[in-house]
């Protein structure tokens, strides 16, 4: 049996969200002039998806992710490549790009999970030579997003159950393994494994992560 550790991405090893990644690469190649008017008809859904986001993130991840309907699959893939140049690379947490290699060097298989679509977490995984990633991917008609994921959202209970699927295919000892994650939406999938670490935790995370002896950690994507 290997170990392994698990890294949530957004929040835990980049400084970023679904709703930026979305918002730049649905204004990317407008004018300044159109990039205002998408994001003022954008605005008024912002409550909604706040909302959604704090009662469940599996529900808010299916609403988001419509913001992509209509957009060739192929396009998604070009602009996701701009947006790890423009704005992900240099939100990437220094700290985390440390923990990975530190991982790597011990023979421990490195996993990406998380509730971004796979086309844009691939250019990440790339750069941090990760070839393990669990992402959803945006289902397709015709050669365009249809907004609808192709399988359940990947958080919560539904992460904890991607990570334990992938360790079971993969000969990988959960209770030899690592979990990293940034949010309370993380509890299952940190719980599964042997050890955890928080990354820049609040409210219930930091509680639980105190109360279980969790390694607590303070990243910084100006560090």
């Amino acid at each position: 049996m290997r170990r392994a550790a698990f890294f949530d991405v957004d929040g835990t090893v980049v400084a970023g969200d679904i709703v930026r990644y979305g918002v730049e690469i649905r204004t990317m190649d407008r004018s300044r002039l159109g990039r205002l008017a998408w994001t003022l008809g954008f605005l008024p859904r912002v409550p909604w998806l706040m909302a959604l986001d704090a009662w469940r993130r599996a529900a808010f991840q299916r609403s988001f992710y419509r913001v992509y309907r209509g957009l060739p699959a192929d396009e998604l893939e070009r602009r996701a490549t701009a947006l790890f140049t423009n704005y992900i690379e240099p939100r990437i947490f220094p700290a985390a790009v440390e923990r990975i290699a530190r991982h790597r060097a011990r023979g421990d298989r490195v996993v990406l999970i998380t509730g971004s679509v796979e086309p844009i977490v691939a250019p990440l995984a790339e750069h941090l030579r990760v070839s393990s990633v669990i992402a959803p991917r945006l289902a397709v008609d015709d050669g365009r997003l249809t907004g609808e994921l192709d399988e359940p959202p990947i958080a919560g209970e539904r992460k904890a159950e991607k990570m334990a699927a992938f360790a079971a295919e993969n000969g990988i000892d959960l209770g030899a393994s690592v979990a990293y994650g940034d949010s309370a939406d993380d509890l299952p999938m940190l719980e599964l494994a042997g050890r955890a670490g928080v990354v820049n935790p609040r409210g219930r995370l930091l509680d639980q992560a105190v109360a279980r002896g969790w390694e607590i950690l303070y990243w910084d994507a100006d560090a």
